[in-house]
C-alpha cells in the first residue's frame, strides 16, 4: 500500500465517521427524520415486492431516500441559522423556508413517482 492509498483510506475513514455522526445527531434531535427512517422501513420492503422491475424499485426507493437526504440538509440549515442567532430576521426566516420547501418538494416528488409507477401504467 503506498501513502496516497493510505491517505485515501485514512480520509474515507474520517468521512465515514463524520457522516455517522451526522446520522446520530439527525436521529436524536429531528423527529420528522425519525418519522421518514420509520416509513422507510415500510416502504423499501413494499417497493421490492410492487415493484416490477429494478428500475421501478430504483424510483420507489430513490425517491424515498431522497426525502431523508432533504430532510437532513434542511436539519443543516435549520442548524447553521441557530448557531448564528435565535432572534427573528427576515433572511433567516428565509432561509429555514427555502429548506423545508426542498423537503416538501422532495416529498411531492416521491408521492409523484410511485403514483405514476402504479397508476400510470396503460
Amino acid at each position: 500500500m503506498t501513502t496516497g492509498d493510505r491517505g485515501f483510506i485514512e480520509r474515507l475513514y474520517h468521512a465515514t465517521l463524520n457522516s455517522l455522526r451526522g446520522l446520530g445527531a439527525g436521529w436524536r434531535t429531528q423527529p420528522p427524520l425519525r418519522y421518514e427512517c420509520y416509513l422507510l422501513l415500510v416502504i423499501i420492503p413494499a417497493a421490492w415486492i410492487l415493484g416490477k422491475s429494478g428500475i421501478e424499485r430504483a424510483l420507489l426507493i430513490g425517491s424515498c431516500l431522497l426525502v431523508v437526504i432533504v430532510e437532513l440538509v434542511n436539519s443543516a440549515v435549520e442548524s447553521v441559522v441557530d448557531r448564528i442567532g435565535l432572534e427573528r430576521h427576515e433572511l433567516s426566516g428565509r432561509a429555514k423556508d427555502l429548506a423545508s420547501a426542498a423537503v416538501f418538494a422532495a416529498i411531492v416528488n416521491a408521492t409523484v413517482v410511485w403514483l405514476l409507477v402504479f397508476f400510470g401504467q396503460r
